[in-house]
């Protein structure tokens, strides 16, 4: 199972762990394993990520990224797979990538002696570059059948899904809130019609793609494996140079 219908599936460059994802998925589905366990795995693996970037063990600290981007995309597959949906899973999973994609800037800027402001401004253009990518694919998904577990406009508290706690839902709805609010009004704002878009191509959304999280993470495994560490931090704030670019064309020209 995926988030799209195979006539809507376009080539998404950020979910590249997705054929391993979806054999971890199969050879869970049966086990009493499930997506929260796999997404506080992944969890693990950022951590360990962080560890040994900061021992200079860069192949190995690139390894972990791409093993938390796997796992990323397990945890949401293997949830379709037994079909437990959970919104408690949902919010989790992206509180800690937005802890995770923090603790990894400020861990680099600690190594390279990165001025402190420059993290955070790195920090915060990755999470709106990551936005932009989030906010047009769940409108994608959404125009086009696909998964609606994450909603166009995440504003209220859900109703908790059978099997879930409601308090938990709760919960972790409001600390998603408080960390992703500032980025999700900001590209609401630079592109409030996106929505009302009848016209959603699949070469726009290969484009996007290039700003989705797991394509981040491996440019940051590429950067350690090559030695360039320290272009990470001002590489993510030039990155950032795509986004009136993605937000233009979608303006202009898909309506």
């Amino acid at each position: 199972m995926s988030k799209l219908g195979v006539a809507n599936k376009f080539v998404d460059v950020s979910d590249y762990g997705r054929p391993v994802a979806k054999l971890i998925a199969e050879a869970l589905k049966n086990t009493r394993v499930t997506a929260i366990h796999i997404t506080l795995l992944f969890g693990v693996s950022g951590i360990l990520a962080i560890v040994y970037m900061l021992k200079a063990q860069f192949w190995v600290a690139g390894f972990f990224l791409i093993l938390k981007s796997i796992l990323d995309a397990a945890d949401g597959q293997l949830a379709r797979v037994k079909n437990e949906p959970s919104y408690s899973g949902r919010y989790l999973d992206s509180i800690l990538d937005s802890l995770l994609n923090l603790a990894l800037i400020f861990s680099i800027a600690v190594y390279t002696g990165t001025n402190t402001w420059l993290a955070l401004l790195a920090f915060m253009c990755m999470q709106t570059q990551g936005t932009v990518y989030n906010y047009y694919h769940v409108i994608f998904r959404h125009t086009t059948a696909g998964e609606i577990t994450s909603q166009i406009f995440e504003d209220q508290v859900p109703t908790a899904y059978v099997g879930e706690s409601q308090s938990s839902v709760n919960v972790l709805f409001k600390l998603f809130r408080v960390l992703y609010r500032p980025f999700d009004d900001l590209v609401y704002k630079l592109d409030p019609r996106a929505q009302h878009a009848t016209i959603f191509p699949k070469w726009f959304m290969f484009f996007v793609s290039f700003y989705g999280l797991g394509f981040q993470l491996l440019l940051m495994a590429v950067f350690m494996a090559a030695g360039w560490i320290g272009f990470i931090i001002p590489f993510f704030i030039g990155y950032s140079v795509l986004i009136p670019v993605f937000v233009g064309v979608r303006r202009v020209y898909l309506f």
